[in-house]
C-alpha cells in the first residue's frame, strides 16, 4: 500500500505540492499560502508587499519556497502538511 501523503517528510510533501502547482501554473495556490499565514505579515514588516512579488509565477514560487521551508513553519507544520496533501489529492498529483 502506498505511503499516506501526510506520512512523507515535510520537505518532500512541500516539494510535491509546489511542483504540481507550478506545472499547473496555479498562482492561486501560492497566493493562498502567502495570504493565509503569518508569512504575509513578515513580508509587510520588512517593507515589502505581496504586490511586489505577485507579478510573476516565478517570483511568487520563490517567495513561497523561502517562506515555507521546514525550519520556518514551526508550530504551523501540521496545517501545511494537511494543505499540501489535500492539494495533491485534489489535483491528481499523487
Amino acid at each position: 500500500m502506498a505511503e499516506a501523503l501526510e506520512d512523507l517528510p515535510y520537505e518532500e510533501l512541500r516539494h510535491k505540492a509546489f511542483e504540481l502547482a507550478e506545472k499547473r501554473h496555479d498562482i492561486g495556490f501560492f497566493y493562498d499560502l502567502l495570504t493565509h499565514t503569518p508569512s504575509l505579515e513578515n513580508v509587510s514588516d520588512e517593507g515589502g508587499s505581496l504586490g511586489d512579488i505577485s507579478g510573476s509565477l516565478v517570483g511568487l514560487i520563490s517567495a513561497a519556497k523561502e517562506a515555507f521551508g521546514h525550519e520556518k513553519v514551526g508550530d504551523l507544520e501540521p496545517l501545511f502538511v494537511a494543505r499540501y496533501a489535500t492539494y495533491i489529492r485534489e489535483h491528481g498529483g499523487a
